[in-house]
């Protein structure tokens, strides 16, 4: 090949184009670091209430199943009518101590950040909201005359785990053994219920969390070494269980079809 004379070779050295850019699946998106954010400054904001404000604090937005107690009249409760519906959500937002806060947080990263690209920050907003209100109702039913306020983010968290399992073992997804970027992984499509239900690695994960939450709940471990202030294990089994089988009310990604690859494995790849 001739160059013309004013010309140098290397003007015709063919440029390759720009690599999209990959990023890290533990980034965290936008929707949860506001909510994270949110619980830190709220409790922030309550340390420097004096301490009998904060107790009516938690007891306004706390969830307390007294209050639903149709038989107890002339019982009342801070916030009113009012109260008997935002804490189904608003008790989420409360948490003992700093220790509570990480605990669910660290819980939430891998499987939050995850579902929070997946879903947008709407979807993802609404569901942390309505798996809260499903873990209230489950402890409401489970604790029927408690007096004591439940508080903390652990339903919803819990919520976000079982939502994310749907696609977190599917090739590709961020729990696989395939790697990838973190929209990507976040964007295969989900397996069904009934297939989630079917594969090993969802059933092992379920056999685990149920497990742990149980054996926390029959062992009264208080969070944080908080005295008195013990794990409500029904509320996070109310939040897991809506997580689980509301998630395709929520998934805006189309469902793998049935005859689809139901989940990784370590040599799917290598299968015919």
């Amino acid at each position: 090949m001739e160059f013309p004379p004013d010309s140098p070779p290397e003007a015709f050295t063919p440029v390759e184009p720009p690599q999209a850019r990959r990023e890290p699946i533990l980034t965290l998106p936008g929707a949860l670091t506001a909510y994270v954010v949110l619980l830190a400054v709220i409790h922030v904001v309550r340390l420097l209430l004096p301490f009998d404000t904060d107790d009516l604090v938690v007891e306004m937005f706390g969830f307390i199943p007294k209050r639903y107690d149709s038989t107890l009249l002339d019982v009342t409760f801070p916030g009113g009518a009012g109260a008997k519906v935002w804490s189904f959500v608003s008790y989420s937002l409360l948490h003992a101590n700093f220790t509570h806060i990480g605990f669910n947080v660290l819980w939430l990263l891998p499987f939050g950040s995850a579902l929070a690209r997946r879903f947008g920050a709407a979807r993802f907003f609404l569901f942390m909201a309505v798996t809260a209100a499903a873990g209230a109702l489950a402890h409401l039913v489970s604790h029927e005359h408690a007096v004591a306020p439940m508080i903390g983010a652990s339903a919803s968290v819990s919520g976000a785990m079982a939502a994310a399992i749907r696609f977190a073992f599917v090739q590709g997804s961020f729990l696989s053994f395939s790697r990838g970027d973190a929209d990507a992984a976040a964007r295969v499509p989900a397996l069904s219920l009934l297939n989630a239900l079917r594969n090993r690695r969802v059933l092992g994960f379920l056999a685990v969390w149920f497990g742990l939450n149980i054996i926390f709940g029959i062992g009264s471990i208080a969070i944080g070494g908080t005295e008195g202030v013990s794990i409500a294990w029904q509320a996070h089994i109310g939040g897991f269980l809506a997580g689980l089988m509301l998630f395709s009310l929520f998934d805006p990604v189309p469902r793998a079809s049935d005859d689809a690859a139901p989940a990784s494995s370590p040599d799917a790849s290598n299968q015919g």
